[in-house]
């Protein structure tokens, strides 16, 4: 049962071959086995966990599932509240916090009957792209314990990966979905901006953020998605729009599809290894009757440098609210009321976290805001018009997730630059709102998963789920068991 996914799951506990709480202990005894080396999980919910698979049970005896997903587990990134657990963000800032409520998607997993198995490591705030800057130490890739996962929802790829979990939830601002997705050879969703409730997710970035679904074939993120998305009025953000059915497009037909290859995915910086693969998951979209579309995406190199103006922007705006006043860490000692203020954020918050708000806070002041922020929006603007005139063109774009695979943990931690080029095809996406994901596509000569990303217009999340899945049915990548936690 470890090696079924989210919709195989859901098939046994509908059949009665298995009950939630045989499943429970199943994923909780891997937990147990396999996270001393990985650190995936901040904290197990046993009691909670075990609590909703009894409840899970009981609604099946009498015949009355909450959904398809009643009983299956899943996994919370640690920057979504969750009603008495800790909800960390991967930062002393809020090691002790207990949230008093649930996020919006936790509460819909849990009335889909999700049983709660735990929160997830991550990059502290969700600042960061390996994983490396949590307050509760790195998470390690599942495939070579020397390498991150990738970030910031590393700890939730991980998780998959080593199937400690069927799904999890996980955030994307940059990349932080599909990046480590890519990285730990699992299969993640970033949806369109709104689709999926901000509510209850601690946020970074207000305008980019996006909760959504990992796990490990593009038929469970449908599924996952059919439960997480919809219309929440305590999120100023979210879309009101009617429930859709996103795996209706699960057999796709693809004769006549028009992928789009922009020429800026594949040049300076893309490892040989790496577009190898990518272009064959291409080659068999093609053979398959798809028909390539050569795009020019021209402030695709403007992207990056846009990104990390507004997201410090918009950091240091959200994170002043941590001031060891109302919740969170307070320093211990102090002289008066600004001084606790520094000391507080001084010693709460870590390196990569304090940059960015010094970054932010640089770009919003006076006599540079016309200089930075606004010109950062003006080019997100032009961002988003490439991909306009693009999808005049084409139904979705492919392309690498990352330049390279999984790199070692320390290799870029005292160069930020390169951290950051590591995003240079998922940061696209999120500025203009866009749908995209990453599912595996082959490996490298060292053994490492390879992603293939895929992007689409608004709304489309179906479509690439379609597209997604008849790949999935042709080959096996995203079955393949990580070698440093075989089964």
């Amino acid at each position: 049962m470890l090696e079924a996914g989210v919709a195989e799951l859901a098939e046994a506990l509908e059949a009665r071959r298995v009950s939630a709480r045989e499943l429970l202990d199943l994923f909780l005894g891997r937990i147990r086995a396999v996270d001393p080396a990985l650190n995936a999980f901040v904290t197990v919910a046993e009691e909670r966990a075990r609590a909703e698979a009894r409840a899970a049970d009981e609604r099946r005896a009498a015949g009355r599932p909450a959904s398809p997903l009643d009983g299956v587990p899943v996994a919370h990134k640690d920057l979504f509240c969750t009603r008495g657990l800790r909800t960390t963000c991967g930062s002393r800032m809020l090691a002790d916090f207990v949230s008093p409520y649930d996020a919006g998607v936790v509460e819909r997993l849990a009335r889909a009957g999700m049983v709660l198995l735990g929160k997830t490591n991550m990059d502290e705030f969700a600042m960061g792209s390996s994983n490396e800057t949590s307050f509760f130490g790195p998470v390690r890739n599942p495939w070579d314990l020397r390498r991150v996962p990738g970030g910031s929802s590393g700890g939730s790829a991980a998780a998959v990966a080593a199937r400690m979990t069927p799904a999890a939830t996980g955030s994307d601002t940059g990349g932080s979905i599909r990046q480590p997705a890519a990285m730990t050879g699992i299969c993640g969703l970033k949806p369109t901006y709104g689709t999926v409730s901000r509510y209850g997710m601690v946020a970074f970035a207000s305008s980019l953020d996006q909760g959504g679904p990992m796990a490990r074939s593009a038929r469970d993120l449908a599924l996952l998605m059919n439960a997480m998305a919809g219309f929440d009025a305590r999120d100023s953000t979210s879309l009101e729009r009617a429930p859709e059915d996103y795996a209706r497009l699960l057999d796709l037909d693809l004769a006549g599809l028009r992928i789009g290859l922009p020429k800026e995915y594949f040049g300076a910086g893309l490892d040989p290894a790496v577009g190898a693969r990518v272009m064959d998951a291409v080659g068999w979209f093609e053979r398959q009757g798809a028909r390539l579309v050569e795009l020019s995406l021209p402030n695709t190199r403007l992207a990056l440098p846009a990104y990390y103006v507004l997201a410090p922007a918009e950091a240091s705006s959200n994170l002043a609210r941590y001031d060891g006043v109302r919740y969170g860490y307070r320093a211990k000692a102090y002289t008066d009321l600004a001084d606790m203020y520094r000391r507080t954020r001084a010693e709460g918050f870590g390196a990569e976290v304090k940059r960015r708000i010094l970054i932010g806070t640089y770009v919003l002041s006076h006599g540079y805001y016309d200089a930075y922020y606004l010109q950062a929006q003006k080019v997100r603007r032009l961002v988003a018009r490439d991909f306009a005139e693009a999808f005049a063109r084409c139904d979705l774009i492919a392309g690498p997730t990352t330049p390279t695979t999984a790199f070692a943990l320390g290799e870029k931690a005292d160069d930020p630059v390169q951290m950051y080029l590591g995003d240079v095809y998922t940061i696209p996406a999120p500025l203009a709102g866009l749908p995209a994901l990453s599912i595996p596509c082959g490996f490298d000569e060292a053994g490492l998963p390879v992603g293939l990303q895929l992007t689409g217009n608004y709304f489309s999340e179906a479509r690439l789920l379609g597209a997604a899945h008849r790949f999935q049915q042709a080959t096996d990548w995203h079955r393949r068991v990580p070698r440093e936690t075989p089964l």
